[in-house]
C-alpha cells in the first residue's frame, strides 16, 4: 500500500483557515503559537502573510493529509 503526503498551500491564512488545516481548536492553535509570537510577527488584519506562514509552518511543522 503507497501513501502519498500532500502539503498543503504556502499562501495568506487567517487564523481560522489554520485551525481547520492543523484540525485543532482556535485555543489549542493560540497555545501553539504563543511561544513563537516576536518571530511571528502581528496579523496584518484577520490575515497572516506568506512570511508568517512560512515561519509557521516551520515551527509547528508542515500540516498535509494524507490519501
Amino acid at each position: 500500500m503507497k501513501r502519498t503526503f500532500v502539503v498543503k498551500d504556502v499562501k495568506p491564512y487567517t487564523m481560522k483557515e489554520l485551525c481547520k488545516i492543523y484540525q485543532i481548536s482556535d485555543k489549542t492553535m493560540r497555545k501553539w503559537l504563543k511561544p513563537f509570537s516576536q518571530q511571528i510577527g502581528p496579523r496584518q488584519g484577520h490575515i497572516y502573510n506568506v512570511a508568517q506562514v512560512v515561519i509557521i509552518f516551520t515551527n509547528l511543522g508542515i500540516p498535509g493529509e494524507l490519501e
